[in-house]
């Protein structure tokens, strides 16, 4: 099986296993991830928001307009890059994903990055990054490399402020894009 089986039988798995059953019967899709299979660099955010979960694609609304932009002004793209969320279906009403939603869906984002094995993960957002970094305080660690080690794998972390944060507080906008553009020379 290539990458994208992996991913495409992953994602079965998780409706076969009706993962988060009220989550699940309230959601229109299951919003797996977008981008490059084998990418370097893997985005998470938390969870789809109402665009997300009926375009089925991670980061298409406003959050991902902006994380577009970011992408070009770091000379990369999204098909350069794989995108995806902690939560892989929309929480009723864009409410934040609850802890036990967020514990049930770990082992399956741990399996994604197996299976991507990326260079980097760049979390967007405290939610993401309280995985890899628990009791950080985003606004202290943000755009910096981290080593973590989950289980038996080690991952290079760098946490970044939500797109979303970004636009809701325009201070912290050009932090957002000063940490992102540096991004492509972490991985060297």
């Amino acid at each position: 099986m290539n990458t994208q089986e992996q991913l495409d039988a992953l994602a079965q798995e998780i409706i076969d296993t009706k993962l988060c059953p009220e989550l699940g019967a309230q959601a229109t899709q299951l919003v797996m991830g977008d981008g490059r299979p084998d990418a370097d660099i893997v985005f998470i955010g938390e969870a789809p928001g109402k665009k997300e979960d009926l375009d089925g694609v991670p980061f298409v609304g406003a959050s991902g307009k902006f994380l577009n932009a970011m992408l070009e002004a770091a000379g990369m793209s999204r098909s350069d890059v794989y995108i995806t969320n902690i939560v892989k279906y929309r929480p009723p009403g864009n409410r934040d994903p609850l802890p036990a939603e967020k514990a049930a869906f770990l082992p399956y984002l741990l399996r994604q990055l197996d299976i991507i094995a990326p260079k980097v993960v760049v979390t967007l957002g405290r939610h993401s990054m309280e995985y890899f970094l628990p009791g950080a305080k985003i606004g202290e660690v943000h755009g910096q490399l981290h080593q973590v080690r989950i289980d038996d794998h080690e991952y290079t972390v760098v946490p970044l402020f939500h797109p979303a944060a970004a636009l809701y507080n325009g201070s912290l906008r050009q932090t957002l894009v000063d940490d992102f553009v540096r991004i492509p020379e972490m991985i060297e």
